[in-house]
Formats: structure tokens, C-alpha cells, sequence
């Protein structure tokens, strides 16, 4: 398949750039994952399509605030540091910018000297490794100094780095946040479970190879960048008692979808506790071996997300409801609205 087959217009106006104040008032996209027919609803009304009986994944990874800005000390050149992921103690692999003035041995102070950065490692495309060093605690004074590493196409300031958290964040170590999970507040999750739904949760540290362009032709020779995941016995034994019991498992995201896939795949689709790190990469063809139905957003042209989500149904009815979503004015990518790939209810499957 070439990438081109999974390409859409998409008014640069329908980018969202800010989080609506309600998180369950973002409009969902329900699509029926048979047949490929759409219904517009508000997000609040997921619960409407959820069952007793089914099983709901949430990703409960924890952004770091992981963008700093500080100052070579030899130079006072102004430099921009994201964390990445910790590859050992004190030492984080990072992305510079602008990485040309950061060499072997070059120190940058955060916070008037509260952090010091020193680079140990030079990599690719702007990457290096850095030993950090400090007094106290990292993750207290990266608190004090860090942003939360928004996504390049959002350019407006987020006033409440809250928000760029769900609600249920819980492991530190994600580059960015699960975003299908931003739209449930505590009360819809509640509502949920009074219905009969098994809430579990997965953690998977969203790096920013997920968001990675494609940039072969074929997305057959596109290699992802591994991402660090965990799943307990407990999830493990509730997503293998609804399939067999018959219900529905709801991945929310696509983080969480490539956390069971991977584990599936693993274990010869059944689940066990596990953790490590996946490179999966999911398109057309891919055979689900543990998710049924999936809670996402809108995605980039081209990505790897929606190659992902048209393995799930098929890219000409995904194709087909985000031309619609674009029709209605959804709003797209991190900060925008919902979908839901909906399969058939309990009671009608086979």
C-alpha cells in the first residue's frame, strides 16, 4: 500500500487549538464498524453505546512537563530541551534545539542553575543523551521548570497544563498525552460503570515517534520508534474473561490499542501481565486479535494513526467519515473531537 492511499483535505482551520472547557461536550463521531454508517453525537453520550458486560482501556501514563528552556553556560545561548525518555540513571535521551551549538561536554543551566544538563551522547536528527544534575528531587524541580510539549500545530499558550492530563494520569513517562482519553471527566466514568462496564487500564509511554511522518511510499518499509508499556495480571485476566464471556473490548486510543495488540500478538492473543517495549505498526491487513471497538480522535493525512484505525474497519469507510467529520466541521488532531468504531452490540455477535 502506498501512504498516498491514506491521504484527505483538511481545512487548516479545523486544526484544534485549544481544549473545550467541558471535557465531555467535544461532538463524537460514531461509526458503525460494519457498515460504515456515521452518527453525529456529543461525547457525553458515549455511555448510550457502551454495554454491560464490555470492557473499556484506558492508557493512565502521566505527561511529563518535558519542554525546558535554558542557557548554554559557557555562551548564554537560549536552548530548548524535551525530554524524551530516562535510559538510565539521571541520563535522558532528548531532542535539541538548535542541536548544532550542543556538542560532548556542553552544559545548559534551567532555572538559574536549579537543573544542569551536561551531554553525554550525540544522536540523529537533532537527538542527545544528557546527564542531569541536581539537589532534591528531578521530578519536583522538573515540575517547576517544564512545559507540557505540545504538539507543533498547536500554537496557542495552554493557561492550565491540568489539561493536557486525563483524569485518571497516574505513570510518569509519556512525550505527550493519550489524547482520546482527555475527553472523560470522573462523572462519565462513573456513569460507565454503573452501566456494567469493566473500566481497565494499560499504561504506554506515548513517544514522539508516533507522530512521526511517514516518509517512505510504501508504508510496508515504515519503521516505528518503540514505546515502553505495561499491563497488569488484573487487566490482563478482566479483557480475557469478556472475550470469552462474549462482550466487547474498547480500546481508548490508539496507544492502547498497540499496548493489547502487542501483548496478543506476544502471547498468541491471549493476555498476560507483561511489559516492555512495541514497535508494532498497525495497517489494512492486520488481523485484531484482542480490541473489538476503539475511542479516538481525528488524525494527521498520512499518519500511521489512520492507517491504524482503517486496519480496524476499512480505508474507504474511514476515508468516508472523515470527509464527513471535515463536512460538519469536526474539530481535528489532539485538542479536537471524538470518534468511536463502533462494532456490534453483545447480543448480536456471532
Amino acid at each position: 500500500m502506498n501512504v498516498n492511499d491514506f491521504d484527505f483535505e483538511l481545512p487548516e482551520e479545523l486544526i484544534a487549538q485549544t481544549l473545550l472547557l467541558d471535557r465531555t461536550s467535544s461532538r463524537l463521531l460514531v461509526m458503525d464498524k460494519k457498515t460504515g454508517t456515521v452518527t453525529h453525537r456529543h461525547f457525553r453520550d458515549i455511555v448510550e453505546h457502551l454495554h454491560a458486560g464490555d470492557t473499556l482501556v484506558l492508557n493512565d501514563t502521566r505527561v511529563l512537563p518535558a519542554r525546558m528552556m535554558g542557557v548554554k553556560e559557557d555562551t548564554g545561548a537560549n536552548i530548548e530541551l524535551l525530554l524524551l525518555k530516562e535510559i538510565g540513571e539521571d541520563v535522558w535521551e532528548t531532542l535539541v534545539k538548535p542541536a548544532k551549538k550542543v556538542k560532548i561536554g556542553t552544559v545548559i543551566s534551567f532555572g538559574e542553575g536549579l537543573l544542569k544538563a551536561e551531554c553525554v551522547g550525540l544522536l540523529d536528527h537533532g537527538g542527545r543523551h544528557f546527564k542531569m544534575v541536581y539537589d532534591g528531587i528531578f521530578y519536583e524541580i522538573l515540575e517547576q521548570l517544564g512545559e507540557m510539549p505540545l504538539p507543533p500545530y498547536i500554537r496557542e499558550k495552554l493557561e492550565d497544563q491540568g489539561r493536557y492530563q486525563t483524569v485518571f494520569a497516574k505513570e510518569r513517562g509519556s512525550a505527550a498525552a493519550p489524547t482520546a482519553g482527555l475527553h472523560f471527566t470522573d462523572a462519565l466514568l462513573d456513569g460507565i460503570r454503573a452501566k456494567g462496564v469493566n473500566i481497565a487500564f494499560i499504561t504506554l509511554h506515548v513517544g514522539l515517534g508516533t507522530f512521526r511522518p511517514v516518509s517512505v511510499d510504501s508504508i510496508e518499509d515504515h519503521e516505528m520508534h518503540a514505546e515502553f508499556y505495561r499491563i497488569t495480571q488484573e487487566t490482563a485476566d478482566l479483557i480475557n474473561n469478556t472475550k470469552k464471556s462474549g462482550g466487547r473490548v474498547i480500546s481508548v486510543g490508539t496507544t492502547s490499542t498497540r499496548t493489547l495488540e502487542s501483548v496478543a500478538n506476544k502471547f498468541g492473543g491471549e493476555l498476560q501481565e507483561d511489559s516492555g517495549w512495541t514497535d508494532i505498526f498497525i495497517f489494512p491487513g492486520y488481523e485484531f486479535k484482542a480490541v473489538d471497538g476503539l475511542i479516538t480522535n481525528f488524525h494527521l493525512p498520512k499518519s500511521t494513526l489512520v492507517m491504524l484505525v482503517s486496519a480496524l474497519s476499512n480505508r474507504d469507510a474511514i476515508l468516508n467519515a472523515y470527509q464527513e467529520a471535515v463536512q460538519e466541521r469536526y474539530r481535528f488532531f489532539s485538542f479536537g473531537d471524538a470518534m468511536f468504531i463502533e462494532p456490534a452490540k453483545k447480543e448480536t455477535q456471532q
